[in-house]
């Protein structure tokens, strides 16, 4: 992570993928750090600062509509021998996305549209009317996101002199519109550098709202990222009131992430995250797609389509891309940051991610088993041939019977597991260990997808699933000769080989990521239970990413030490198809007091301190709010506390009883 990131803990956002506005807590946008309005990967106003008479209103209380529009409540001072606030001001922010439909007879979809508006609606409880000058300051610019990611400044100032201006270049426009109502007019507005103004005269009788507004609409015909179609994802119904505000702000927020590539318009699938990685990543989309399952299929459909329209076909190590290979990431154009003391440079379409191959075939599976229509899994089967190929021929780089990772480009991910920081491997003193690199869990996925891919196979006629059933057979007996450990408290999985094949000691949460994929036996799967469970790596409020015994632990330490939501919650489902019901519900029940703390959405990560020691978890500052894999993870926690849940999906099937990630999810009581 870069040094300089901003902080996003203390901001607040509306949000529909691939447009997004930050504000801070107050709703004031003032430029510093992540704080504007973004079309894609761009920044396009960096300020939006609101005054009454020249000063700014005293902020109040900020109220959530949705993930999309958010009300900030202030009072206006107008008569200082007036102590009650008697003049209101509520300013409503709203963000909404769209497509661009290049012809009338064309069907194709290209580019993306989006608006920011906000409505001011001022009421007076005074018994005369109130005369005010309400003035918005916007800043306009063009920041892109690994710009502000870095800390640093626009480098392209937009310099406006119309209402209607370019950020990037011909392809890209931004419209500004102003109006009221009650008789006032749609406002003056003013040019001055990158500064534009638009001052309101109003007058506020008793009795009578005035209500301002404002709009930006936004067009950017080359951004690869569409606004996801199709229907929502719908909240099951649940008579846990705790629960129940969990999946509806879970299911809002997840909705504020639903995006399409211009390639597959059709599919829809979740953006990773807000801000930094609102766009196509292989293992985040999948995973959210696989926690949803319980309650939406159509996720899981479009996710498949989408990532299987980009399997790799080639080798090229630049991408790190080989034939059958799911990506890792999409972007507009090439990124280039600073990551953990390395320059990353990473091309537009990136495949350093060493579990999402395995991952796609396991939702393939998984949405197959929950309802999905057999001509659709059909019409992937020469995919899910190409993806299991890719274990054998191309996933294990040495001829171990491992899968494992390395880049040779020297400008890629060093790590390309889900922990993908530079620091995140470590040996149980502390130190990072080398690569080439083979993960517990990606094993794990890799035997699962073996498995559940012969079951696929066979079940539609295809040759080759005895191939992929001796494959998993023994991958299972090489892990369980060369994975395990032991310390002081006993045996446990490594998390990694190494470079020399040596068993990485370090303790993480890694290990539980086996449970449930079946290359654990019973005995095996309560050793990691138990471990998993111990105050060294179960916080109270979540699973630590590393064992607080580790010489690289820290609470607030990305991939050594912080709780990630997802993290968690993917153990919590192994638990549960393991047949560990309460100790699941223990994790859901500390993950359930996060979400409370957080005004009922999970954070990405958090810190790791102890309940014991924090009333409240410890934001983790730079974190995506919302995040994909974390808001899904509401279905896991209602599935491990038996929440009765229960409704139709969009797509029309049910609920309850239905399997979900690793055969082990089901909103049904225990």
């Amino acid at each position: 992570m870069a040094s300089e990131q901003p902080y996003l803990h203390n901001l607040s956002g509306v949000f529909s993928a691939p447009i997004q506005a930050w504000a801070d807590a107050h709703g004031q946008i003032r430029g510093a750090g992540a704080q504007g309005i973004y079309c894609g990967d761009d920044r396009v106003l960096n300020g939006a600062v609101l005054t009454v008479d020249g000063r700014e209103p005293e902020w109040v209380s900020t109220q959530l509509r949705s993930s999309k529009e958010t009300d900030y409540i202030y009072f206006v001072r107008a008569d200082a021998d007036v102590a009650d606030p008697l003049l209101s001001l509520v300013r409503t922010r709203t963000a909404e996305s769209g497509r661009i439909r290049p012809g009338q007879d064309s069907e194709s979809l290209s580019g993306c549209t989006g608006r920011v508006a906000e409505t001011l609606t001022i009421e007076s409880a005074f018994r005369e009317p109130v005369t005010l000058n309400v003035r918005l300051t916007l800043a306009a610019d063009n920041t892109t996101m690994e710009q502000i990611k870095q800390g640093e400044r626009s480098h392209r100032p937009v310099v406006p002199a119309a209402c209607t201006w370019a950020w990037r270049d011909a392809d890209t426009e931004l419209h500004l519109t102003t109006g009221s109502s009650g008789g006032t007019g749609p406002g003056s507005v003013g040019f001055k550098g990158t500064t534009v103004t638009i001052d309101w005269e109003v007058e506020v009788q008793p009795g009578a709202a005035v209500v301002l507004g404002w709009a930006v609409d936004l067009t950017d015909a080359d951004s690869p990222m569409l606004a996801g179609n199709g229907s929502p994802i719908e909240a099951p119904m649940c008579a846990d009131p705790r629960l129940r505000n969990l999946l509806q702000r879970s299911t809002s927020d997840l909705n504020s992430l639903r995006l399409a590539h211009s390639s597959h318009p059709d599919d829809t699938f979740l953006a990773a995250g807000a801000p930094w990685f609102f766009t196509m990543f292989g293992r985040d989309s999948i995973i959210a797609a696989r926690m949803l399952l319980p309650i939406n299929t159509a996720i899981a459909r479009g996710t498949l389509r989408a990532l299987a329209g980009r399997q790799g076909t080639e080798t090229d190590h630049t991408a790190a891309v080989q034939p059958g290979k799911i990506l890792h990431e999409v972007r507009r154009t090439v990124l280039t940051m600073a990551e953990s003391g390395q320059a990353l440079r990473l091309p537009p379409v990136y495949y350093g991610t060493i579990d999402a191959t395995p991952l796609w075939i396991c939702l393939l599976h998984d949405a197959w088993k929950a309802g999905m229509p057999d001509a659709e899994v059909e019409e992937l089967l020469p995919n899910l041939r190409d993806a299991l190929e890719w274990l054998r021929d191309h996933g294990d780089l040495d001829g171990d019977g491992f899968l494992e990772y390395l880049d040779t480009s020297g400008h890629g991910l060093v790590n390309q597991g889900w922990k993908d920081s530079g620091d995140a491997i470590r040996w149980h003193d502390g130190s990072l260990a080398t690569g080439p690199i083979a993960l517990a869990e990606v094993q794990a996925y890799a035997f699962e997808a073996a498995t559940v891919g012969a079951e696929l196979l066979d079940a539609f006629g295809r040759p080759g699933a005895q191939e992929w059933r001796d494959y998993a057979a023994g991958m299972a007996e090489r892990f369980r000769s060369q994975f395990w450990c032991e310390d002081e408290l006993g045996p446990y999985p490594a998390l990694a080989l190494d470079a020399d094949k040596k068993a990485v000691d370090g303790v993480t949460s890694n290990m539980g990521h086996l449970l449930g994929t079946g290359i654990l036996n019973e005995d095996e799967q309560e050793i990691v239970v138990r471990r998993i469970m111990d105050p060294t790596m179960f916080s109270g409020y979540g699973v630590r990413t590393l064992s607080t015994t580790n010489g690289g632990y820290w609470p607030t330490r990305y991939h050594a030490g912080a709780v990630w939501s997802h993290d968690t919650a993917l153990i919590i489902s192994g638990m549960l198809a393991d047949g560990f019901h309460d100790e699941a519900a223990e994790l859901a029940s500390g993950l359930l007091k996060v979400a409370e703390a957080n005004d009922w959405r999970l954070p990405e990560l958090f810190g790791g301190h102890g309940s014991d020691t924090m009333r409240v978890p410890v934001p983790f500052p730079a974190s995506c709010r919302p995040q994909a894999w974390a808001s899904a993870s509401s279905v896991v926690i209602a599935a491990a506390l038996g929440s009765g849940a229960d409704g139709p999906r969009p797509d029309g099937s049910g609920l309850a009883g239905t399997a979900g990630a690793r055969g082990g999810l089901s909103v049904s009581a225990r």
